[in-house]
């Protein structure tokens, strides 16, 4: 949590490893020189049954521009979850997908459509920041 816009609150001094000079140091919130630069860009994860079908979303939504890049992640991933009442486990295939909020509804609507699961993750993560060649290679591969 930071402090409100032009306030300071202070934390123990970082110089010794117990924080035993009793120094103290301003925090503002505002030492991240990207923090006020928030996107509206957005990292879905979505794991996915197999390989196949990781491939098979991944191309569709590129092809559809609701997404710019995704990246599979190589080789499974553990899941463990609670489903129908039972602790289970499951070797998964993890996308990361690169897009805009404005994309989002059609992105999981296209998601669930082409998704084996009945109820597939969509986890939508924000951008806060990001380099601006990046961002805006993501608005041209979005048609943004």
């Amino acid at each position: 949590m930071f402090a409100p816009s032009g306030e300071y609150c202070s934390l123990p001094c970082k110089c010794e490893t117990q924080w035993k000079c009793g120094r103290r140091e301003r925090v503002t919130g505002r030492e991240d020189p990207l923090s006020d630069k928030l996107t509206d860009k957005c990292v879905v994860m979505v794991t996915c049954a197999s390989a196949a079908e990781a491939n098979r979303i991944a191309r569709a939504v590129v092809d559809a521009r609701l997404a710019a890049c995704v990246n599979i992640l190589p080789g499974a991933v553990t899941s463990i979850y609670r489903w129908k009442g039972k602790v289970e486990s499951a070797r998964e295939r993890l996308l990361l997908i690169k897009t805009s909020r404005k994309r989002l509804a059609k992105l999981q609507a296209a998601v669930e459509r082409l998704h084996s699961y009945d109820m597939p993750e969509f986890v939508a993560l924000p951008i806060a920041a990001g380099s601006g060649a990046y961002l805006g290679w993501l608005d041209e591969c979005l048609g943004e």
